[in-house]
Formats: structure tokens, sequence, C-alpha cells
């Protein structure tokens, strides 16, 4: 018998076979949730990021269009008053005194009017708290004086004199000749109450005539914009500030100005030579992308300085008077990341301290469970040396126990942190699934709500055009109609005139008998009159069309005031009389009118004739489905009918219903007909916005009820109810 001899260097020692595995599996599971931990961490600081950054950008966009509308709104109002006659440009004394009531009412720096002649006054607010009346004349030198006021805004003494020449001032000039309203070049200009910084809305000012009187402007100081941005909840170490496209700072929510003192004169600061570093390193971040001139959209980037990230968004802003500038936002990344760093530490640590624990237990573990197998093996090795008498305590069962105990324990700690680890995914599943359901509903709003105001836009579009037709219509109808009774009176004097010249004249001329021939004397008698009468009744007609499509369209009324519910049901069905009347391929639909006496409503007319239009139309659509779908003699003969009912209930509400003998509605889409874009319409007949539209128009403008009752194959019932008297 061969002996076997193995290499011992290639076998491994239990005790590393058992500890090292172990040990490695405890790492690589507590490794793995803590990078999961810190990358969804991670991720969802980004996305903070992204709505903070965003937020502040609404903000301030916001602020920005309304606090910037202020200027160019008032000079417009002052600019109409002027025209107007209502203001007298060369009262400056007045003039003076109610620029001074309008800068108390708003919070601007200046308001004031240069006068073509040099002259001119205003009111400002220079150290942001006194208001001073400027006053001056043509010619220099020292030919404005500024004065001081008290509380009613009277001039008390002379504070201070200076030179001024209109024609030499940019917020003069660029106006005048651009000959529209504008925002000029930024002010900087150094007065005795500190640097004056300021945007100025002009705008040329003109009289009666049309003749060219000057310009009026509003400053804002740009310090104030300033104040705004630091009062935004951002970060410590974030930055919002707004730039020219040529660089230059505007305003900045840091401590620093945007502008500096050279020699004792204020000049604009550049962002690129600001002393904030975020600001300075954004700004030559942005100048890299071909010039701040190149940014024309919303752009987004991270930014490393001074060893740390920044998010950063660029925002152009720009209005309708000429501005163009651009709005920074600039958040570090450590203002969110602070906690998962920290996180992450202690996930380490966790890491470590786990895996020495592990490596203990399980030197430990094995020498508990090798102990029987290295005696076995002494026991073994001795009796291969011819020992025989060997005496080995054994306990097989208990030591397999301990075994298989030891064993179900680590199979037990495993199960529990993969369930865990399984757990936590489960969660994150459902919090993307709810995320997912909720982006869902909102696309959808957003689709519904774009569908309405298109719808709305529509209706308003249809609502003006079918108004200006009408308008258009009823000049020259009038003009007809009210000149067809003269014409039928001339006429009658004429034929009365030629009726007796031929009693008196019994024999006339040979030339006058032949023309009397060849007119045929007696049938134009008789057919003139007649004629007239047709006309006047045509006219007649017209002048009805007209007003049922001015009492449609309600575009002559306020939006919201007490109407006759009557008359708008009147002119829908006028506007829909074609559709009404007989044809070869459908017949006739008779509308049974049983209004009763229904008060004034106060109400939104042209919305409300909105849903009658809608219901009407549906009606009729399912009178031409029924009639089309009629194969039998019956169902040939029977009339199609829509039926009005009008009525006041508990003296408070009013009822209106509008019932069709068509095909009906099956039940179960009843419960769907008021949903946004349901239609059971072939495509390109309806969108499905139409009776949803009609619902909020009822509910939520008017307070009321619409409701649908429908027997499938017989007939359709549109109930609708609102308030009598119900604020707007």
């Amino acid at each position: 018998m061969k002996t076997r001899h193995f290499n011992r260097n290639k076998a491994l020692p239990l005790q590393i076979v058992l500890v090292v595995p172990f040990a490695l599996q405890i790492f690589a599971a507590v490794s793995l949730v803590g990078y999961l931990s810190f990358k969804n961490g991670q991720r969802a600081v980004n996305n903070l990021a992204e709505q903070l950054i965003d937020r502040t950008s609404d903000v301030v966009n916001e602020h920005l269009k309304s606090y910037l509308s202020i200027p160019q709104t008032l000079n417009q109002i002052n600019a109409d008053a002027i025209r107007r006659g209502i203001l007298d440009v060369s009262d400056r004394q007045t003039l003076g005194k109610y620029f001074w009531d309008q800068i108390q009412a708003y919070d601007l720096t200046y308001i004031g009017i240069g006068l073509t002649t040099g002259e001119g006054v205003g009111a400002a607010r220079y150290d942001g708290k006194t208001i001073t009346i400027d006053d001056w004349t043509a010619n220099p030198p020292n030919n404005v004086s500024t004065y001081a006021t008290d509380e009613g805004g009277n001039r008390t003494h002379v504070n201070t004199r200076w030179d001024w020449k209109n024609s030499e001032q940019s917020w003069y000039t660029q106006p005048i000749a651009a000959n529209k309203p504008i925002w000029t070049k930024i002010l900087v200009e150094n007065f005795p109450t500190g640097p004056y910084i300021a945007a100025s809305a002009s705008r040329p000012i003109y009289d009666s005539q049309n003749r060219l009187l000057g310009m009026i402007a509003c400053d804002i100081h740009l310090l104030k914009l300033g104040d705004f941005l630091r009062s935004l909840d951002i970060s410590q170490s974030g930055r919002v500030f707004l730039l020219e496209r040529d660089g230059r700072l505007i305003a900045t929510s840091g401590t620093e100005k945007p502008f500096t003192s050279i020699n004792q004169k204020a000049q604009r600061l550049r962002a690129m030579d600001s002393t904030d570093p975020i600001i300075q390193n954004v700004a030559k971040h942005l100048q890299s992308f071909n010039g701040f001139k190149s940014i024309t959209k919303d752009t987004n980037f991270k930014l490393e300085l001074q060893g740390k990230r920044y998010f950063v968004d660029v925002v152009p802003w720009r209005d309708d008077y000429g501005l163009d500038w651009l709005l920074v936002v600039s958040v570090p990344e450590n203002a969110f990341m602070a906690q998962i760093n920290a996180n992450t530490q202690t996930t380490i640590a966790l890491c470590f301290a786990a895996l020495i624990v592990a490596s203990v237990m399980g030197v430990f573990t094995s020498r508990w469970i090798v102990r029987p197998i290295l005696r076995l093996n002494r026991a073994s090795k001795a009796m291969a040396s011819g020992n025989l008498d060997q005496t080995v305590e054994t306990s097989p069962i208990q030591e397999l126990n301990t075994l298989s105990n030891s064993f179900n324990y680590m199979a037990e700690q495993l199960l529990e942190s993969f369930t865990a680890l399984e757990k936590s995914k489960e969660e994150l599943e459902d919090r993307v699934d709810e995320r997912t359901t909720e982006l869902k509903n909102t696309l959808e709003e957003l689709q519904r709500t774009q569908s309405q105001i298109i719808q709305t836009e529509k209706m308003s579009s249809l609502g003006q055009l079918v108004a200006g037709v009408a308008h258009e219509i009823n000049n020259p109808v009038n003009f007809i109609h009210g000149n067809l009774n003269h014409l039928q009176e001339y006429s009658q004097n004429l034929l009365s005139f030629v009726q007796l010249y031929q009693e008196y004249n019994v024999n006339p001329a040979p030339e006058i008998q032949i023309a009397l021939e060849k007119m045929d004397l007696e049938f134009l008698q008789e057919d003139l009159p007649k004629i007239l009468s047709s006309m006047k009744v045509g006219t007649d007609r017209i002048r009805e069309i007209v007003l049922s499509l001015r009492n449609f369209s309600r575009m002559d009324e306020s939006e919201f005031k007490s109407v006759d519910i009557h008359e708008g049901i009147d002119s829908t069905l006028m506007i829909l009389q074609h559709r009404l009347k007989g044809k070869p391929e459908q017949r006739e639909i008779q509308v049974i009118k049983d209004y009763g006496n229904l008060p004034p409503v106060e109400c939104y007319a042209g919305q409300l004739n909105q849903v009658f239009m809608n219901i009407l139309v549906n009606a009729i659509d399912a009178l031409e489905e029924s009639y089309a779908k009629g194969n039998d003699r019956q169902s040939k003969e029977n009339s199609s009918q829509i039926t009005i009912r009008t009525s006041v209930v508990n003296s408070t509400w009013v009822k209106v219903a509008i019932a069709d003998n068509g095909v009906g509605i099956s039940q179960e889409l009843q419960q769907r007909i008021f949903d946004p874009f349901f239609t059971t319409k072939p495509v390109g007949k309806g969108t499905g916005m139409g009776m949803s539209i009609s619902y909020q128009i009822i509910t939520e403008k008017h307070g009321g009820k619409l409701e649908c009752f429908s027997t499938l194959g017989k007939e359709t019932e549109f109930i609708i109810q609102i308030p009598v008297r119900r604020k707007a």
C-alpha cells in the first residue's frame, strides 16, 4: 500500500477559513448599506439645492416684475394726465407738490420731468428718508434749487443750489431719441447724502396736439434691490446678485456695495473685480461662456471655489422697456452636505468596529469548534504511530449541537441584515412610486389646465370676434333701416304725384306715353311698396341677429353683473339656428321653451352663455346621431325636440333644465361625463373639455350645481342651478 503525501503549503488553517469569509461578509454588507445611504443622501441634496435655487430665482423674478413695473406705470399715468391737460407742466409749484405726494405713496427715489425749454421739477428721497423738491430753470449756473419740505409737501427753505442742463443728461436724451418709454443707462452720482446709484424709467411727454413737451422719469435706488436680496432665506455663504450684460454689478445679497469710490467719486463695480471671492469667481466662470451676452437661457453648473463646490444658476431677466440683466444664484454644497459627510464618517467607523468585533468573535468561535477536532487529530496521529492505547473524551452530540447552534445563530444574524436591507429597498421603491404618482397627477392637472386655458382663450377670442362683427354690421344696418322709412315716404309721394299727374293730364305727349309703357308704371306702382316692405323685414331680421350676437358675446358689459338668463338662452339659440333648421340629411329640431318668471341673476354672463352653448350643441349632436342611427319608420317619424324649462327654487336659486329626446347616455358614461378629456365623439369632433369646463364654470365660478340625468335610448336632461345673488 502506497502512502499519500499531501502538500501542506497549499492547505489553509481551519481558523482562517472560518474567520476571514465571515469578516468579509460583514464588511461588505455594512459597506454596501453605507454606500447606498451616502448616494441617496447626495441625490437628495442635489434635488434640495435645485429646489432652493429655483425658489430663490422665482422669488427674485416676481419681486423684480412687481417692483420695476411701478415706475413705468406711474410714468404712463402722469404722461396721460399731462396730455389730457389735467397736469400743467408750466405750473412747477403744483407739479412739485404733486410729485411729492406720489413719492410718499410709492417706494421710489425720484420722480420728475425735464422740459424742452430746459426747465424742470422733481421730488426726491436721496437719503432714503427725507423728501426734497428740485426746481430748475433753463440757464445755469446755480439754476437748480433743492427745497426742504414740511409734512404737507410745502417748500420751506433752499438746502442747496447747483448747475443742471437737461440736454446733457442721458435720462433726458435717451427716451426722446428712442421716442418711447425705456430704462436709461444706470446713473451714478455723488450727492451730499452719499453715493446715488439708480435705474431711471423715462418716457417722452406730449400735449393734446401731440407736440413734444419733454420727458418724465422715475428713479429707483439699486441699493434697495440689495436690501431685498439680503432678506432672502438662503445659506450664509450663498450669494444672489444681479449683473448687467457688460458684467457690472447691479445688486448683491452680500455686504459689498455695487460701486466703488475712486478719488471720492462713485464708480460702478465690475463683478470680476468684486472683493467677494464667490461673486468674482462666478463672474469669471460666466465670462468664459463667450461673454455675458451669450447667455440667453437658464444655465446651471457646479463650480469649485476655495476647495468647496457651489451650485450656480444663471437666469436672463428682461422686460418690455429695455432691461436685460442676469440673475445669478450660488449656493455652497457643504450647506447641505455637512450632515451627510458626518453620517458617512460615522458609517465608516461603524464598519471598522463591526469588522474588528466580527474578527474577534470568529477567532474564539473557530477555536471552540476546532478544539475537539484537534484532539481527535492528535489521537489519530498517536494511533497511526502505533500507540493504540488512547482515550479520547468525546461528546459528539453536544459538539454537533453547539456547532449547529452557532451556525444557526450566524444564519439568523445574516438573515436579519439582509431583511433590513430588503425592507429599506422596499421603502425606497414605495417612495419612488408615490413620487411617480404625484408627478403623474401633476402632469394630468397641467394638461387639464392647459386645455382649459386654450378653451377659455378660444371662447374669449370668439366673443371678441362676434362682438366686433355685430358692431360692424350694426352701423350700416341701422343706417339702411333708418332710411327705409324715408325712402318709403318719398317713393309714396312720387307715386302719388304720378297718379295725380295722370288724372289731370289725360292726354300726355307721345314721348311720355311711350316711356310709361316701357317702364310698366302700373306694375311699378304695385311692386315698389312690396319691395320696400320686404327690405324692411330683412333689416329687422338682421338687427335681431346682431342683437343676439351682442347678447351672446357680452363684450359691452362688465364681467360680473345682473342679467336676464332668458336673453342668454335666446341669443345662443339664435346663433345655433342654422343647426336647428331642417336639411335634406336631417329633420328640423323643435325647441320648446317653458320659461318661468325669473329675476335678474348675478353671474358671469359670457361664461354662462358658454355653458348653454356646450349643452345645446351636445343636444343637437345627440339628436342628429339619433336620426342617423334610426333604421325603422317610427324613429324617422318621431320629432326631434329640445325642451328648455326655467324656474325659481326657494326664491334664492334659479333652475335651468335642458332636455333632448336623443340617443341618451348609459349609466356608466354618466359617471364620467364631467371628466376632463372624456368624449364619446369621433376623433376630431370633440376635445372632451366642453362639459368639464361647463361644470367648473357652474360649480366654482357661480357656486352652483350641474347634474346630468339620462335614460339610454330615450332622453338626456342637464339641470343647472345657480344662486340669484352671489359675490364675485
